[in-house]
């Protein structure tokens, strides 16, 4: 269960204004054993209140379901941490639901309150935490020594270029419109209404008809991006849409934009933070007329590094050639888009200059990673114990599971 602070947020403020049913009075066998996991039992009430609270946090899946196997989870780790003499103190279950409410920026006493005012108990609260510390405690003990990390795997990792933290992916699909002289109050007019559409099947068919992009073939759907990699004033506004929202027109230059989340994740991969793009615009005049397109079809095919537009540029006034090397908050918005979607050595020419009349033929020449050589191991270091420590929990769970001896009513 992925428990962010901005789904915690929401459900609380849905929690404040609408809350859950109480429980029937007339309920039969509510506090009858609904499951039994060597001889301990779990009762149907304890099921319906932990169905509330996943309810409330938003979790995935069926809130029953979900409800019924992390209880059966939950008796096996507090019975091999009881085994193992691991009893969280009274302070640490206070401590850890404090430290859970502040993900909300809530006290513990706010968080609680929330909570009863949708019906779900304080205790259900503090069963889950304490399940929660009891069995961190225990891996921590059980697995530290086989947790370690050797310097040749963090050597590994930063070769492979990630940290390994948690990230954030997303799912878009684009349009972006030129300010075509003399069309530009129509552009604009026919944005705002782009902006309303919630449907992914109208923003592509728009994306077909309007967006000067290479994507309006497939509607604008652009593949799985990585949060970080879109530029730093898009990045907010991304964040910000649900599935199917589109964003208020974004102005860049000579052109409006607009993008429609279709997808959010959160990953368990992070890439590291890019200190500086280098790229090159080669400016082709003739805009985007079929003619200077052609042309700079015919120059993708020819060029495969930044390196080999000196030569095509030789003899041209210097000014046709721009090769910049800067951190991506330097760059300009639209231009740094553009790179978003690119490798090494790919091209677009989605964008113009000089009022359409000048074609960007713009080519990302490589990605340099910010360098913090030392926070870096630190924090590979980390992410691979932790890693592996997950693992090596999941795997005794599954053991203490097969072992058990568990009964559903």
């Amino acid at each position: 269960m992925q428990l962010t602070p901005a789904r915690i947020l929401r459900a609380l403020v849905l929690a404040a204004g609408c809350a859950l049913a109480p429980l029937s009075a007339g309920a039969q066998g509510l506090f009858s054993p609904a499951i039994v996991v060597d001889e301990k039992v779990i009762t149907g009430y304890e099921i319906q209140q932990r169905a509330r609270m996943l309810t409330l946090l938003n979790s995935p899946g069926n809130p029953q379901e979900v409800a019924r196997e992390q209880l059966i989870e939950d008796r096996l780790k507090m019975a091999a941490a009881e085994n193992a003499g691991i009893s969280p103190s009274e302070q640490e279950i206070l401590d850890g639901m404090e430290e859970f409410a502040g993900r909300a920026d809530l006290s513990r006493e706010e968080f609680v309150q929330a909570l009863a005012g949708a019906g779900v108990a304080e205790q259900t609260f503090r069963d889950f935490v304490t399940a929660g510390f009891a069995w961190r405690e225990l891996v921590r003990a059980r697995f530290a020594n086989r947790a370690s990390v050797s310097e040749d795997e963090i050597d590994r990792a930063l070769s492979a270029g990630g940290s390994g933290g948690s990230n954030v992916r997303v799912l878009l699909s684009e349009i972006i419109m030129p300010l075509q002289r003399g069309q530009e109050e129509a552009i604009r007019a026919r944005a705002n209404q782009i902006a309303g559409m919630t449907s992914t099947s109208e923003f592509s068919a728009a994306a077909r008809q309007y967006s000067a992009t290479a994507t309006r073939e497939n509607g604008g759907r652009l593949p799985w991006q990585n949060l970080t990699e879109l530029p730093p004033p898009l990045q907010p506004l991304v964040l910000g849409l649900a599935p199917g929202e589109v964003t208020d027109p974004i102005p860049v230059q000579g052109a409006i934009a607009l993008f429609q989340m279709r997808d959010i994740e959160e990953t368990g991969y992070s890439a590291p933070e890019i200190g500086a793009l280098e790229y090159a615009a080669y400016y082709m005049p003739g805009g985007r007329s079929a003619e200077t397109l052609a042309r700079a079809r015919v120059l993708d095919e020819q060029v495969d590094r930044c390196d080999d537009l000196y030569a095509v540029a030789q003899g041209q006034p210097p000014e046709v050639l721009d090769r910049q090397t800067l951190p991506p908050s330097e760059i300009p918005t639209d231009i740094a888009y553009e790179l978003s979607k690119l490798d090494a050595g790919e091209v677009s020419t989605a964008l113009t200059r000089s009022g359409g009349q000048t074609l960007v033929f713009l080519m990302l020449c490589g990605r340099t990673v910010a360098a913090n050589e030392d926070a870096d191991r630190q924090q590979v270091t980390m992410s691979l114990r932790n890693r592996r420590l997950t693992a090596l929990s999941e795997s005794y769970l599954a053991q203490l599971r097969a072992d058990a001896r568990i009964v559903e009513k």
